[in-house]
């Protein structure tokens, strides 16, 4: 009952965020975010900006097709109703964000979106281009977190 409140919410929150506006560009196209005003390192370069959370670094080898399959069960289970691969929805279009985002800021994201959103400058940034529509926590594991990394590395 709580999973489908829950749902509910997003679900509505998904459609008075949208708020019936073009969305001004593809997100995919768009340069990497950057918080004005800020000095720091990973503001300058994203790539570098490994996030807040429980992954510090994380090393890539050659894409896992059975780690896909299992990143884009999931994609399609907690992530549609605010993310599409192609476009930006709710929240930012996913194609490219291996080229745009560290993997383990992607990570970090997935499974610490509040804190992430309080003291990561993209993290912020991203809040308000989504009109102030917070990611919400899904509840992802870390090998959750991996399948959808690993899912997310095919869609470039």
């Amino acid at each position: 009952m709580k999973l489908k409140l829950v749902i509910l919410l997003v679900v509505m929150f998904s459609m008075v965020s949208c708020g019936g506006e073009k969305p001004k560009k593809d997100a995919s196209d768009a340069a990497p975010v950057e918080e004005k005003g800020t000095e720091t390192s990973t503001d300058s370069d994203p790539m570098s900006n490994k996030g807040i959370g429980p992954i510090s670094s994380l090393t890539l080898g050659e894409i896992d097709q059975a780690l896909v399959a299992e990143g884009e069960t999931i994609f399609k289970a907690k992530c549609t109703a605010c993310h599409k691969i192609s476009k930006k929805f709710v929240g930012p279009a996913l194609k490219g964000i291996t080229q745009r985002r560290s993997p383990e800021w992607i990570m970090n994201m997935t499974l610490n979106p509040e804190e992430m959103i309080a003291n990561d400058p993209i993290a912020k940034q991203l809040l308000i281009e989504a009109n102030g529509a917070p990611m919400a926590n899904q509840n992802i594991t870390e090998e959750e977190a991996r399948a959808l990394l690993e899912y997310f590395r095919t869609k470039n």
